[in-house]
């Protein structure tokens, strides 16, 4: 899907959040040049509210920010909303980096940044609500995928464990969809981040990682002996849940 036919089904509405002037005006008008909408908030004490009143289909957060810093703002995110976050940041280290994919951010960029890749990010993080798997298999990709214990609607991008609903990022929606309509078969890290990231992804195959654990947390009743999220070591992972 080209870029204009993109946009021209929905004006999708960005958040954008950094206390730099100079990077509120440039992700802006290269955001708003691009077709979306953008309202900018330059602490982390008015993020939460932007979010409810404004509700953004992407956040844009920086991590060093006046009042709350960015991982407060993303763990009190998470606690009510889904929306996709993408994280900036001037931290180099990769331990800053797996904080906040720990605690629920979609992607992350590293300070310097090109304006065209956080915005090409964007666009790769809000294509992902259309499933991939239905190019893979041929079949209806709205088909409710049914297990012992676990239901998944891919239409909805609901899930439920015994009958109850477990709130999913949509990256971990991503990664168990996928994973989910490939019962049995290893799926290594590399071709998970093909089909969740997309193939103009580089990212350390540990954020995948990051992401499983999350997601066993969440879906697994002994997340350390995970019972449908099996690691194959040294290959990758499969879904083992019983049909139903």
């Amino acid at each position: 899907m080209g870029r204009e036919e993109h946009l021209s089904e929905k004006k999708y509405r960005v958040l954008l959040v950094d206390d730099e002037p100079g990077i509120l005006k440039t992700l802006r008008a290269y955001l708003e040049a691009d077709g979306y909408e953008v309202y900018a908030v330059a602490d982390g004490d008015s993020v939460i509210s932007a979010t409810r009143s404004f509700v953004p289909d992407v956040i844009i957060l920086d991590v060093m920010l006046p009042g709350l810093d960015g991982i407060e703002v993303l763990r009190r995110i998470r606690q009510e909303s889904s929306v996709y976050i993408l994280m900036l940041s001037a931290r180099s280290d990769e331990a800053d980096r797996l904080v906040g994919l720990r605690m629920g951010a979609d992607d992350y960029v590293v300070k310097p940044f090109s304006p065209r890749e956080v915005v090409a990010r964007v666009g790769t993080l809000l294509r992902r609500r259309r499933s991939p798997e239905a190019s893979d298999t041929g079949e209806d990709a709205e088909e409710m995928l049914r297990f012992s214990r676990l239901s998944i609607d891919p239409g909805s991008r609901r899930v439920w464990k015994d009958e109850r609903e477990v709130d999913l990022t949509p990256t971990e929606f991503d990664l168990l969809h996928h994973l989910a309509s490939h019962r049995g078969r290893v799926l290594s890290r590399d071709q998970l981040i093909d089909r969740v990231w997309g193939d103009d992804y580089f990212i350390d195959e540990r954020v995948v990682d990051v992401h499983i654990r999350r997601l066993r947390q969440k879906i697994e009743a002994e997340p350390v002996t995970s019972n449908s999220i099996v690691t194959v070591r040294g290959a990758g992972y499969r879904f083992e849940a019983d049909e139903a």
